[in-house]
């Protein structure tokens, strides 16, 4: 029985090495597939897609909801002087706006008033400067930073019927998903 112990506990190692890093590794690697894929499907980089209504024909994902309005937009902030500016137009009925990171994690969602809604997303350091240095966004918008350069943002819309379907692809007209410099902010002090 002694001599089985030493392959028994290089047994256990190996198997919890090979569980920590499935589970440290596969949401990146999910995610890059998934950023590959969209980009495949003319998902637009720092600018919302609408896609097609989700009927049983077109559901390219597991589980979207049939009836609802959804608009993506794939981001990339490696340029970390840099921030997207993301607005989702009013939309009388339920509305959320959510942002997604590199690892797959859901890191922010708003959920619409009926109003429009801007959100300046940021890397973190550069946001974490402005914050320290005493800037705050101006009324109209709110900031966000984000864990990773690269994810995305999905804007989804209650429209169970072809009409609320056409009248949200409208509405989304109005949704922005813009790259662009830091704006300008007003000072606390």
């Amino acid at each position: 029985m002694r001599g089985w112990i030493g392959p028994i506990a290089l047994g256990v190692v190996a198997a919890v090495g090979a569980h920590w890093a499935t589970l440290a590794l596969a949401p990146g690697v999910i995610m890059d597939q998934a950023l590959f894929a969209l980009a495949k499907r003319n998902i637009a980089l720092h600018a919302f897609t609408n896609p097609e209504r989700i009927t049983p024909q077109t559901q390219a994902v597991v589980r979207s909801s049939p009836d609802l309005f959804y608009a993506l937009c794939r981001y990339d902030l490696s340029d970390a002087e840099e921030s997207l500016k993301v607005t989702m137009s009013g939309w009388p009925g339920y509305q959320s706006l959510s942002f997604f990171d590199a690892e797959t994690n859901n890191y922010a969602t708003f959920r619409g008033t009926g109003e429009d809604l801007a959100v300046r997303l940021y890397p973190r350091a550069p946001l974490e400067k402005m914050v320290a240095d005493g800037l705050r966004p101006q009324d109209a918008e709110k900031w966000q930073s984000t864990p990773s350069t690269r994810g995305v943002i999905l804007i989804r819309r209650l429209a169970p019927t072809q009409e609320l379907f056409d009248q949200a692809l409208e509405a989304s007209k109005a949704d922005g998903c813009e790259y662009s410099g830091s704006p300008a902010a007003e000072s606390t002090g």
